[in-house]
């Protein structure tokens, strides 16, 4: 079985909406409003390694799609496998990508052989498969910073167990929350 890892920025507040550009009033919070310390990105080089797959929300493919492939940073990314799961998708033009229906697809996909799937951004879908009982785990850099509204990470109503596997804090701030997700 393959553990689907969420990764996120996210504020102090709960929101994960635009960290590094967007819709949101605040988009960009992550490197406007914080000083850049490169310790605290450490966790992102180890989650390079450690994906085999990405996994996506529709917007968080329609933001990532058009910019990805073309950075260097994110060549690993690129050359992995990646699902989108949409209903209304329907001719990924992003390199290995693959459209899932469902979150039954989603569950289908996790119990192949491989390694982790990450999800990046995706709010709606973290939801989503939190709900499903899907995430192993969070990485979670958490910024100092209360934007007040926009997405959030956990939706209302919402209870789950979690373990803290792994924890740091930086010198702008920033702290590191590795949570497993408790069954």
């Amino acid at each position: 079985m393959r553990p689907i890892v969420v990764t996120e920025f996210i504020t102090l507040d709960g929101i994960v909406d635009s960290p590094g550009g967007g819709e949101h009033p605040h988009a960009g919070w992550t490197f406007k409003d914080v000083a850049f310390d490169e310790a605290a990105y450490e966790i992102k080089g180890r989650e390079t390694l450690a994906a085999s797959a990405l996994l996506l929300g529709r917007q968080s493919y329609d933001e990532f799609a058009p910019v990805w492939p073309s950075m260097e940073e994110f060549a690993t990314y690129n050359a992995m496998p990646k699902y989108v799961v949409s209903s209304t998708l329907q001719d990924p033009e992003w390199h290995n990508t693959s459209v899932l229906r469902s979150l039954d697809e989603v569950a289908a996909l996790k119990e192949t052989e491989g390694g982790e799937i990450h999800v990046h951004g995706s709010a709606t879908l973290a939801q989503g498969l939190a709900a499903a009982g899907l995430v192993d785990r969070y990485h979670l850099l958490v910024f100092p910073l209360v934007l007040g509204g926009g997405k959030r990470l956990f939706g209302e109503g919402d209870k789950t167990r979690l373990a803290l596997t792994e924890h740091a804090a930086y010198s702008n701030g920033i702290t590191l929350q590795v949570y497993d997700v408790v069954r």
